[in-house]
């Protein structure tokens, strides 16, 4: 169901403002959006440094320098075209906001210009006589506007023409011959000429400004790119130092245990050694206890006496002259 949904879309609608692509681009994955909308997608993804499309979530990096798509420009062009043509073709019936025409009776149509002289707007049937006729020559049309009467004289039902400098509004033709004879008065074109110079000059200053500030952000966000790659690299090399580190007291810590298991090794064996001497030793003293035992309950006086002694007096067991012949 949801591939029926997408192959539905019209290709000439942009999945992001839904409504007719304008200066259509498309993207690597192959879909097509507004050059402002997928622009406008794109900048939000500016701090992540990763592009992503809207519709399939295919990701880009860096992000993709956007290119015309004329194929998909020429047929939205022709498009509007045709809606132009079928839009002429028939009567245009005004509908909310819009302005209607003055001189339509029954049904009110769409007016397309109004007329500073007739203060009236016209449909595009009724405005004709205006194009054709020479009556209609010195008339001026203007874009359909509902405040026409904004731009009446109130008191004389005259077109506001004069701009009065000493009192600084608009006024028509007769006020400037009645209370406003002795003022400074100049026509609406003049004055209006004369502003346009400063607000043309404070929009070429606002460019500029407008110039200077998106490139102080373009070189900010630069210089977040580089702050970032400069602290992924620092945390690289911390990484790697500490990785280091880390190799060698694991080095050390083996070395240092190896060392105190060795030495551990050489004392058991020292100890052994000891040991196994000692408890000989006991042994031989207990063998010598009981042959001294034996002895001392001899009954024989003779035999008892002819027992062999050291030169200290000690008697000599059979035990202690098998020790004493084996260290000869």
């Amino acid at each position: 169901m949801a591939e029926a949904g997408l192959s539905d879309q019209d290709p000439c609608q942009c999945p992001v403002c839904l409504d007719r692509l304008k200066e259509p681009v498309t993207i690597a994955c192959g879909h097509s959006y507004c050059k402002s909308c997928i622009n406008g997608c794109w900048n939000q993804e500016d701090q992540k440094g990763v592009y992503s499309c809207p519709q399939c979530r295919e990701t880009f990096s860096p992000r993709p320098v956007l290119k015309k798509n004329t194929v998909l420009a020429v047929l939205v062009d022709k498009l509007k075209i045709a809606e132009t043509q079928e839009a002429s073709s028939g009567p245009c019936l005004a509908g909310p906001g819009d302005v209607e025409c003055d001189f339509c009776t029954e049904r009110k149509l769409k007016a397309v210009k109004s007329c500073l002289v007739c203060l009236a707007s016209f449909c595009e049937t009724h405005v004709q006589p205006h194009y054709k006729s020479a009556a209609f020559k010195k008339h001026k049309l203007v874009k359909a506007s509902a405040h026409l009467q904004e731009k009446i004289c109130s008191q004389h039902d005259r077109l506001l023409e004069v701009f009065c400098r000493t009192d600084q509004k608009c006024i028509c033709m007769l006020c400037s011959m009645d209370k406003h004879r002795s003022h400074d008065t100049v026509s609406a074109a003049a004055e209006r000429n004369e502003k346009q110079m400063p607000l043309q000059e404070a929009r070429k200053k606002s460019q500029q400004q407008i110039q200077k500030t998106e490139k102080e952000l373009q070189e900010l966000k630069k210089a977040v790119v580089s702050h970032k790659n400069c602290a992924k690299e620092a945390v690289k090399r911390t990484e790697m130092i500490f990785r280091e580190l880390l190799q060698s007291i694991e080095r050390c810590r083996s070395e240092v245990i190896q060392l105190i298991r060795d030495q551990e090794k050489a004392a058991v064996s020292q100890a052994d050694k000891v040991i196994k001497d000692l408890e000989q030793e006991i042994a031989e003293i207990r063998r010598e206890q009981a042959e001294l035992d034996q002895l001392s309950h001899e009954e024989d006086h003779v035999q008892f006496l002819q027992t062999d002694g050291d030169a200290d007096g000690r008697l000599i067991t059979p035990a202690r002259r098998r020790k004493k012949l084996f260290q000869q």
